[in-house]
């Protein structure tokens, strides 16, 4: 099979990962943009917000290329965790998500000749109970800052703490590859 090369708009090496395991060719190419958005604007609908963003500054690049920008966001209770600002912080986190169910959406920007398409998925995700020793081990090995709710479902943390998901275990690592798969094989066919 054939699949278009990608160019990617994010420096997230699981993106990357999903993507070239799934088939395709992946350039990186990122360019500096602000991950702003309107107050007024309600939590779900920021991800595919951010991810239109991101994508919207590869007009020109994607005149012959394809352009896949995403954004994640993890809420709980209503309350979105970013990415942690140090251990102590990933350890709080954690603990906050510690037998709690929470939601991981990811939106999804595809842009192909200077055509928009733009999705939103979203996982339901369960933490049994972690103890105290199980986060700071987490922590400590793992070094999750630069994750979104301070951890990887991929990793060890995920393998002995999470107790189930409802929708996309690759959407929780960043990438809800099925839906974008059936969308850029349609983009580039139609």
């Amino acid at each position: 099979m054939n699949l278009p090369l990608v160019i990617l708009a994010s420096k997230s090496p699981r993106r990357k990962q999903i993507l070239s395991e799934a088939g395709f060719e992946v350039t990186i190419l990122t360019k500096e943009t602000e991950e702003n958005y309107p107050e007024t604007l309600e939590l779900t609908k920021v991800p595919a917000y951010l991810a239109e963003k991101k994508a919207a500054v590869f007009k020109e690049e994607s005149c012959n290329n394809l352009v896949v920008a995403a954004d994640t966001l993890v809420l709980l209770d209503g309350k979105v965790l970013g990415k942690p600002v140090d251990s102590a912080d990933a350890i709080k986190m954690i603990q906050s998500l510690s037998g709690k169910k929470h939601e991981v959406i990811t939106g999804v920007t595809i842009l192909y000749k200077k055509k928009f398409t733009t999705f939103s998925d979203t996982t339901e995700v369960y933490f049994r109970d972690l103890t105290d020793d199980e986060i700071s081990y987490y922590v400590e090995k793992f070094k999750p800052l630069d994750k979104a709710g301070a951890y990887g479902i991929q990793e060890w943390i995920g393998m002995i703490g999470i107790s189930k998901i409802v929708g996309s275990y690759y959407n929780v690592m960043g990438f809800p590859i099925e839906k974008a798969y059936r969308k850029i094989l349609a983009l580039k066919e139609g």
